[in-house]
């Protein structure tokens, strides 16, 4: 473990939400596999085109709904310092990003429904050319950190 990464984590239940999102992307998979079976049933196709995405969408639903989300929750950590917010996110690269406050523009907190459900949002930070995201923070959380990035990139901005 690095001493030197970002302290805060996302909150525990952003990765049952990765969870069920995955779950969700990957019951379309399956959708599309029963029509491939379908094709092959009616066109007497070989079996195999069947057996071959059965199999893919399967390990692409283990990859989605278990071990993605696990190692996704882990390596996600960020900080919020008076001159720069730090991102480290990431599954098989991990990247550290710093965001300087001076180039902070605005700060939105976002919601869909499965975030709504468990009582989560996500913070965007938009700079001149990049946006950037920390997904799965306790609303309240969210809201008290998106005031204060606002505030001290006012701070930062006056100070230049």
């Amino acid at each position: 473990m690095d001493i030197n990464q970002p302290a805060k984590r996302i909150s525990k239940l952003g990765l049952k939400v990765w969870r069920i999102t995955g779950a969700i992307y990957s019951l379309i998979l399956w959708i599309i596999a029963i029509g491939i079976g379908v094709l092959v049933h009616v066109f007497d196709w070989s079996i195999w085109f069947t057996i071959i995405a059965s199999i893919l969408v399967l390990v692409i639903t283990i990859m989605n709904v278990f071990v993605f989300p696990t190692i996704r929750w882990r390596r996600w950590r960020y900080e919020v310092r008076e001159q720069e917010i730090e991102l480290q996110h990431g599954v098989f690269i991990i990247t550290r990003t710093l965001v300087p406050m001076v180039r902070v523009q605005h700060v939105d907190t976002v919601q869909g429904p499965i975030l709504r459900k468990y009582r989560l949002a996500s913070i965007q930070i938009s700079t001149a050319a990049t946006k950037h995201e920390i997904p799965a923070i306790n609303l309240q959380e969210a809201e008290e950190l998106r005031h204060a990035i606002s505030k001290l990139a006012r701070v930062a901005e006056d100070d230049v």
